[in-house]
């Protein structure tokens, strides 16, 4: 029942598993770092589909909107829904990171099975989708802990650690546990799925006419974006929870 060395090496966890790979991988040497440059330039590549699009549809907003305007309107309002629902009526602050959450990685998803990634060479290795590796999910779950701690912490204060030992601090190993798989359940299912995704595509394709894996790569497109859901609905109900209490 000792706490401590569990959570202590359930983060060692988190951090080896960012060391995963799959293949091989094209990295750049800065300074004294090993920076992983194909999650870089893949997430480059999607923040800039993102930013270019938005700058376009509303750089000129009309009292009548355009169809640019009305879907982003649109998915501005399925997101302040989301957060609402989740959240409750204090949800506002938190509509620009749950958004850029969910288009971020909705965008990185579809990417893998939208843009040619793979006839652009490189030394070693080959571009996919960020969501795709490891790092990435890690990352953005690890964004996830940190926006539901301070959420519980910036309205409750150090009253917030209570929870921990509700509803008997019998449970407290568990609920200081729970935490920390967090993180370590929301990377494994996006980086497991879309990983699944693309490499079940790429053996139909290797093994069979080119026609087959297309019904394949639909159903991709409609699970990544029900992953991309997934995780921005999660994200949202851990802010709520903290923000609430313990359920």
């Amino acid at each position: 029942m000792n706490i401590i060395p569990c959570s202590i090496k359930t983060l060692k966890g988190l951090y080896d598993i960012s060391g995963v790979e799959v293949g091989q991988h094209f990295y750049w040497q800065i300074g004294g770092f090993q920076i992983h440059a194909q999650v870089l330039i893949t997430s480059w590549v999607v923040i800039t589909i993102l930013l270019g699009s938005v700058v376009i549809a509303v750089r000129n907003p009309q009292t009548i909107p355009t169809d640019g305007q009305n879907f982003f309107e649109y998915v501005l309002e399925f997101i302040r829904d989301l957060s609402k629902t989740q959240i409750g009526e204090e949800y506002g602050p938190w509509v620009p990171f749950i958004g850029t959450m969910f288009l971020f990685i909705f965008v990185s998803n579809w990417s893998g099975a939208l843009l040619p990634w793979k006839i652009i060479e490189l030394p070693h290795g080959e571009l996919a989708a960020p969501t795709n590796d490891i790092n990435t999910t890690v990352a953005l779950a690890l964004l996830t802990s940190a926006a539901y701690f301070y959420a519980g912490l910036s309205k409750k204060g150090l009253s917030y650690f209570e929870k921990y030992i509700k509803p008997t601090p019998i449970l407290s190993p568990i609920n200081i546990l729970e935490d920390f798989t967090k993180p370590l359940s929301l990377s494994f299912r996006l980086f497991g799925n879309i990983l699944a995704d693309e490499l079940v595509v790429v053996v139909l394709v290797s093994l069979v006419p080119l026609v087959i894996p297309i019904p394949v790569m639909f159903l991709g497109l409609f699970t990544s974006g029900i992953q991309a859901l997934i995780f921005a609905t999660l994200a949202t109900a851990y802010i709520g929870e903290s923000m609430e209490g313990h359920h």
